[in-house]
């Protein structure tokens, strides 16, 4: 089992940056996937960045030239840099990993964006 600690939201004006961290622990001998998605209020849930063990990227259209997902050294954390945020990236932000055949989400981290 994984288990994932975020850090790293909260309130930021529009144009501003933060930098999301997602520390995994547990049973990470495995990884192959480590990504961040995010629901706002009365909408679905939706994949922002993801990558893969190899190093493969990838974003949503609505992200892409803003954020950029990487991982530690050790390969078990992973982060989300946002820049120039807008208001409509406000939401709840939440860590993915898949470690096998088992997916874990994180608890969860505010981000909002408003002046």
């Amino acid at each position: 089992q994984v288990q994932l600690v975020e850090s790293g939201g909260g309130l930021v004006q529009p144009g501003g940056s933060l930098r999301l961290s997602c520390a995994a622990s547990g049973s990470i001998f495995s990884i192959g996937f480590m990504g961040w998605y995010r629901q706002a209020p009365g909408k679905e849930r939706e994949l922002v960045a993801g990558i893969l063990s190899g190093g493969t990227t990838n974003y949503a259209d609505s992200v892409k030239g803003r954020f950029t997902i990487s991982r530690g050294n050790a390969k078990n954390t992973v982060y989300l840099q946002m820049n120039s945020l807008k208001p409509e990236d406000t939401a709840v932000y939440y860590c993915r990993v898949v470690s096998g055949p088992r997916g874990s989400w994180g608890q969860g981290t505010q981000v909002t964006v408003s002046s």
